[in-house]
């Protein structure tokens, strides 16, 4: 279904989205808001880019002057590279090229670079992109995608879903700045986690309409008669649009955002005014295994509460560090380290009595509560508390 798509994205023609234009710009312009020579004197590479087609070449060429680039490089896999290699066919762009070659089309992978005014038309945009082919495939692994990483300033990109962590690490390795796209579901991964904790990488400014994005994909990917919704998947003004949930940019480059504070109700002004059923009229509760209040909406913190808090994970797309600390998140790899307890046997029997469902061992760290003497489990948790 088009709203699980980034859940199954591992097979290779679910990574084959390309990012919508106003969605970069939004993205970009505020960090040129918070700081306007961010990019000035940078070289930005876009190394998971189809250059031909790429909206992220698309703006950072037409607004390299705007930002002060220093050099813009972005790089493309060979489509025989690729898992998913149907229906490949060189543009005409490509076609028309002197430097065409019918062999390497296939093969290689290509560079687009723009660093000076080609065309002597007395400014540096588009026009003035030149190509040629790689010696390589452009695997952002390879030694010849490494030495332009290494060359860079800046990484910006929509790296495969499927290679995520790898890219992550990838760029850490080096040290560099980035703004990438990947699912919300990363937060938590043992690769990425530790970086988000210790406030050296964070959730970037905008955020996708209720978190989801639409990607120009392949209409190759649309069967009518599988979709739960075809609202998820369309035609508009002639690209083939695809919903996919979850969707976050990822970033370790300042802005304005993250210095927001959240504006909070008390304990009892929540509990009296919140527009959210779970929490109006109700008391809020700890969890059996945790001493730590379960707060189901970010906009439901106690403002008057001192303590730790499981929060959901959209809680980081409003995370300021001026206002609250991250201790730690209630994924597998954390739960042990955090001192989550295990359920236990009983605490299970209890569950299954109530009409719990799904496969349950008595070792498992879940974060588990009783509300109303329902025993429940919950939904994926960051632990937070405020800034002492």
């Amino acid at each position: 279904m088009a709203n699980t798509n980034l859940a199954n994205a591992k097979t290779a023609k679910n990574d084959e989205f390309y990012t919508q234009y106003p969605d970069i710009q939004k993205e970009i312009n505020a960090y040129l808001d918070y700081n306007p020579d961010v990019f000035r004197g940078k070289t930005v590479l876009l190394p998971c880019d189809d250059p031909e087609w790429s909206n992220f070449t698309k703006f950072f060429a037409q607004n390299f002057e705007l930002l002060g680039l220093k050099k813009l490089i972005s790089t493309s896999f060979a489509p025989e590279s690729k898992k998913f290699k149907e229906g490949y066919m060189p543009t005409l762009f490509e076609t028309e090229s002197p430097i065409f070659d019918k062999d390497k089309t296939r093969t290689h992978g290509k560079i687009f670079v723009l660093d000076h005014d080609a065309n002597n038309s007395g400014r540096i945009d588009i026009e003035d992109l030149q190509w040629q082919y790689l010696e390589g495939d452009g695997d952002f692994r390879s030694k010849e995608i490494r030495k332009l990483r290494d060359e860079a300033d800046i990484i910006v990109t929509n790296p495969p879903f499927s290679l995520f962590r790898e890219f992550f690490a990838w760029i850490m390795e080096a040290g560099k700045k980035f703004v990438i796209i990947g699912n919300i579901n990363a937060v938590s991964y043992k690769e990425i986690f530790p970086y988000i904790k210790n406030g050296e990488v964070w959730l970037g400014s905008s955020y996708f309409n209720g978190g989801a994005a639409y990607f120009i994909a392949d209409a190759s990917m649309y069967d009518p008669a599988k979709m739960s919704n075809p609202k998820n998947a369309f035609f508009q003004d002639g690209k083939f649009l695809w919903r996919v949930n979850g969707v976050r940019w990822y970033t370790n480059i300042d802005h304005g955002r993250r210095h927001e504070p959240l504006r909070l109700m008390t304990m009892a002004e929540n509990i009296k005014h919140s527009k959210h059923k779970e929490v109006k009229g109700q008391q809020y509760v700890k969890y059996d295994n945790y001493d730590a209040l379960e707060v189901p909406y970010y906009d439901s913190i106690p403002s008057d509460y001192d303590g730790l808090m499981g929060v959901p994970r959209s809680f980081l797309d409003k995370y300021c560090p001026d206002q609250f600390e991250i201790i730690g998140v209630d994924s597998t790899d954390f739960a042990e380290e955090l001192g989550i307890a295990p359920i236990g046997e009983e605490w299970i029997q209890k569950y299954k009595a109530a009409g719990g469902t799904g496969h349950m061992t008595a070792n498992m760290r879940n974060l588990v509560l009783t509300v109303d003497g329902v025993p429940k489990i919950s939904y994926a948790r960051i632990l937070i508390r405020k800034k002492q």
